[in-house]
Formats: structure tokens, C-alpha cells, sequence
């Protein structure tokens, strides 16, 4: 199989080309070890190389069986191998068992066959850690893959893999997605599970799924990963049909509140608004009304309460980390950034913790009343196009532009992380210089099947670019 064949087809493409004996697992497995090869020097997407383990892997009974697949290197984790977090500190963390999410994979019939790259502890929307070094967008090196999943969005950009494991605690399946030009489903919180290991991400902010090429991979994986496990604190509302189902079929019209203004506060770049214009006019032509409207949210507290939420779950796993190791924390032990936000964690009273609590609720009754009003919100995926490899770095003490470039990318996104909401970025754009535009749908609470309608829509009707 050479690599335009591979790179032709999606997972579940590939899965019919496995199961009808057209080609072989083995195949499969080889071109993306090759494309993994052939372009991870130049992009460096891939940080750890499972190829001996996924060649003998046997293949799976499973929807996706013999399909490859990477691992984002933070959160999950596969028994006996190494994860890094991305960071020096956490590097070389061993657990003997899978990870439930992991575990789900395999059944699905996936093969498992590398790790990829993230900032370190998630905490950057651009994927250049130290002990890695950066990223690079597939469509134009010089520009960021986004974060904190970028290594899985180029990785996927690239063709190395159809679809790749992510996860998302401010933006960081939407972001990477946008950036690369790809499809980013967020999850409900509690759709996924994330155990055992750690039960919850970041006090609830953080969810885990993929990012993929297509919507029907995104919607086929959902119905396979999707479940509470024991112990979990939250459980999603139940599906009335498969995600496959509902990712098949174009939604009724719909109701659409759409904006341009961050939640952050912050300008949006004009090539972004543009795009998010032309979105508009083509959910009108497919039947939906388009309304400009957006929830009530005070941008500052906003701010505040997803930080200090962030902060205090940041300081509490090096803390954890420390303790394991039996040692204090040095400054060669992680980036700058990610120093000063330990140390304005551990500053943190339980009193701030619970008014940031308190404050995000308020967030999510905000925006239960807002649908009660519309089907679905619609915003621009960030305010700027993708950074510059270099703009946004976590060795500075330049922290007002470090601050800007992060709520320039998460002000659209990480409110749904407070909120626990389901959210969708789609490429619908590209900006003068081919950098590609996402394009964000957020559903109720229980709503990703809509958001897949409507993205499947968009992708039939030939809107993708």
C-alpha cells in the first residue's frame, strides 16, 4: 500500500479495506509506519515509536480493527510504556495498567503504534515543550499545530494516522483542530471516561476524544469510547441513537445564535470574522436561522475562575509528582510559564477554589437558559490565526504576551470547558496566506449528536476546505 493510498482513505475507510480482505493489517500498518518515517522530521509529531509492540498487535474483531493509531503522550495511559506529560519532571511515569479510554481503543480494534507530542502538562495552546522541542504545522511548518494536542492534529494534518487520541481541558482538541484544518469534537463532560488514574481532569474542565480527518471517523469512535466507569463523578445525558446515526442525517432546521465577540475580551483577527460570515451565510442556505446573539458571561470572572481552577489542579500534580519523587521542585526541572503557575497554585486559598466553582456554575445556568432559546451557538474557533513556531513561549517571562496569545486562541473555547458542554470545530476557511479557519458549533448539555449532524451537513454539502 503505498502512502497516497493510505492517505486517501479514513479509518473507517480503511477498516472496510481490512475487513473485506482488500489489503491487510499488516499493510495498513507498515504505510503509516513509513509516512510516520517519511515526514515526522520535518513536523515532529511523533515523540515516542511503538512499532515493534503495534506489529504484534493481532487484529481485532472491532469496528476499526488493524486501523492505526497515536496516543496523545499526556493523561492516558498504555500499560508498561512510558508517559512524559510533555514536561522533564513527568517524564518516564510507568503505569502496569491501561487506561480505561486506552483499553476501549483496543477493543475498537485499534493499533496503537506511537505517542505524540503536547506543551508541558497541557498548560500551552501551541506544542513546543522543551524536552521535545516544537511542533510544526503540516500546512505551513513556520506556523504552530496549535495545542495542547498538537503533535495528534499534525500527525493526522499529515496523513501520518487517520485520526489520532486528544484531549481537551481549555480548547486543546478545537484549537489544534482549527489550526490544522481538521475535525475537533469536544465531548460532554462525562461521555468519555477518564480513569482510573484520575477520574476527572482538572477539576472537570478537561475531556478526552480525537481529532480526525472525517466526521463519520469522529462520531464512529464516540459510539465505541462512549460510557461512564465506575467511580467517575459526572455521567453524560444518554443517547437516543448512535452518534453514527445522527452523523448520517442532516438536522432539521435550526435555531443558530452565532458571535464574534471573545469571551475573553479580546479583538478577533478580521480573516477569523470573515470566515465566521461566510459560515453563517451557509448554514441560512442550508435551511437554518442565523441569529447574532451570545450568553451573558462577565469576561474577567471568566478568566479568573477557569485560571484558578487550571492553577490549583496544575500545582497539585507536580506537588503529587514531588512527593512520589521524594524531592523539591528545581527551575531545570520545568518551563518558566510552567513554574510561575505552580507557585501561583500552591498561592491559592480553598476559598478562591470554591468562588471559582461557584462562578462557573453560574457560567453553565448562563448558558442553560441561552438554549432555551437555540438549538446551537456558533463562534469562530480562536480570534487569531495560528501563531508562529516561537510566539508563544513557555521559557519567557514575558507573561502579558504569553496571556495574549493564549486567550487569543481559548477565548471562544474554554468557556465550554467550564460549562462541561459539547462542542465542535469544523474547517470552514482558510485565511489569504492558506492558513486554515475553524469554525466552532456548541450544543446543550447531551448534544453531540446535533453538533455531528450539523458537521456532516456541512462536510456532505462540500463546505470543508
Amino acid at each position: 500500500m503505498t502512502f497516497t493510498e493510505y492517505r486517501e482513505h479514513d479509518g473507517t475507510g480503511l477498516a472496510d479495506l481490512i475487513r473485506s480482505k482488500q489489503v491487510s493489517a499488516a499493510e495498513v500498518l507498515e504505510a503509516c509506519i513509513k509516512a510516520i518515517e517519511d515526514r515526522n522530521g520535518e513536523i515532529n509529531a511523533v515523540v515516542l515509536k511503538l512499532y515493534e509492540q503495534a506489529r504484534q498487535t493481532g487484529v481485532s474483531e472491532g469496528q476499526f480493527g488493524g486501523v492505526p493509531f497515536l496516543l496523545k503522550d499526556l493523561g492516558q495511559y498504555l500499560a508498561g510504556v512510558p508517559t512524559s506529560s510533555g514536561s522533564r519532571l513527568f517524564n518516564g511515569t510507568v503505569k502496569a495498567e491501561n487506561s480505561t479510554l486506552v483499553t476501549r481503543y483496543q477493543r475498537a480494534g485499534l493499533v496503537i503504534c506511537g505517542k505524540t507530542n503536547t506543551p508541558e502538562l497541557g498548560l500551552a495552546t501551541t506544542t513546543e515543550p522543551v524536552l521535545f522541542g516544537p511542533t510544526r504545522n503540516p500546512v505551513n511548518p513556520a506556523h504552530s499545530a496549535g495545542g495542547s494536542s498538537g503533535g495528534a492534529a499534525a500527525a493526522v494534518a499529515s496523513g501520518m494516522v487517520p485520526m489520532a487520541h486528544a484531549s481537551d481541558g481549555g480548547g486543546s482538541i478545537r484549537i489544534p483542530s482549527s489550526c490544522c484544518g481538521l475535525v475537533g469534537l469536544k465531548p460532554t463532560r462525562g461521555r468519555v471516561p477518564l480513569g482510573p488514574f484520575g477520574l476527572e481532569g482538572w477539576g472537570g474542565l478537561s475531556t478526552a476524544h480525537a481529532i480526525t480527518r472525517t466526521v463519520r471517523d469522529s462520531a464512529a469512535l464516540l459510539d465505541l469510547t462512549a460510557g461512564e466507569e465506575p467511580g467517575a463523578p459526572y455521567f453524560a445525558p444518554p443517547r437516543s441513537r448512535s452518534f453514527s446515526a445522527m452523523a448520517q442525517r442532516d438536522p432539521e432546521p435550526l435555531n443558530i445564535a452565532v458571535t464574534s465577540q471573545s469571551f475573553a475580551g479580546l479583538p478577533v483577527d478580521a480573516e477569523v470574522k470573515r470566515t465566521l460570515d461566510v459560515a453563517g451565510r451557509v448554514c441560512t442556505d442550508l435551511g437554518h436561522r442565523v441569529d447574532e446573539d451570545r450568553p451573558r458571561i462577565d469576561e474577567q470572572v471568566f478568566k479568573d475562575g477557569h485560571g484558578i481552577i487550571a492553577l490549583s489542579h496544575v500545582s497539585a500534580a507536580i506537588e503529587e509528582r514531588l512527593g512520589a519523587l521524594g524531592r523539591s521542585l528545581t527551575r531545570e526541572d520545568v518551563e518558566a510559564v510552567t513554574m510561575r503557575n505552580y507557585e501561583a497554585g500552591k498561592a491559592l486559598t480553598g476559598a478562591q477554589y470554591a468562588w471559582a466553582q461557584n462562578r462557573i456554575r453560574e457560567e453553565s445556568l448562563e448558558m442553560a437558559r441561552f438554549f432555551d432559546n437555540y438549538d446551537l451557538l456558533m463562534t469562530p474557533t480562536m480570534g487569531i490565526l495560528p501563531p508562529r513556531i516561537g510566539d508563544l513561549d513557555m521559557m519567557s517571562d514575558d507573561d502579558e504576551t504569553y496571556l495574549n496569545i493564549l486567550y487569543g486562541m481559548i477565548g471562544f473555547t474554554a468557556l465550554f470547558n467550564d460549562t462541561g458542554l459539547p462542542a465542535i470545530s469544523v474547517p470552514l476557511g482558510r485565511s489569504a496566506s492558506g492558513l486554515p479557519v475553524g469554525i466552532q458549533f456548541v450544543a446543550p448539555m447531551g448534544g453531540e449528536g446535533l453538533l455531528l449532524s450539523i458537521a456532516g451537513q456541512l462536510e456532505r454539502a462540500g463546505h470543508f476546505v
